[in-house]
């Protein structure tokens, strides 16, 4: 298990980000809340992508795969799989 710890934003140096060593770009959630809005029409990644705000609020890693979505418009199998086993471990770890 990776080490976890605070480290301030890179782009508006305000906001502490919970991070490991392996993470690179260090951005809070205020600063991508922008990139995060978009239109998916695709019925099958609105329902993906439906989950409570905290989760993207909590995980960097599901917030780069919805804005790899938006602006792309595809994902791979193994990323729409590992978002899914992602959501659903955070939905156990809340329960």
């Amino acid at each position: 298990m990776a080490v976890k710890y605070k480290h301030k934003c890179t782009k508006c140096n305000q906001n502490y980000v919970t991070v490991t060593s392996r993470q690179r770009f260090i951005i809070c959630y205020d600063c991508q809340k922008k990139e995060l809005e978009g239109e998916i029409t695709d019925p099958a990644m609105k329902k993906l992508f439906t989950i409570p705000e905290k989760y993207y609020e909590e995980n960097t890693f599901l917030r780069s795969i919805k804005i790899s979505y938006l602006r792309f418009e595809k994902l791979s199998e193994k990323q729409i799989e590992m978002f899914a086993k992602v959501v659903q471990k955070m939905n156990q770890e809340s329960k």
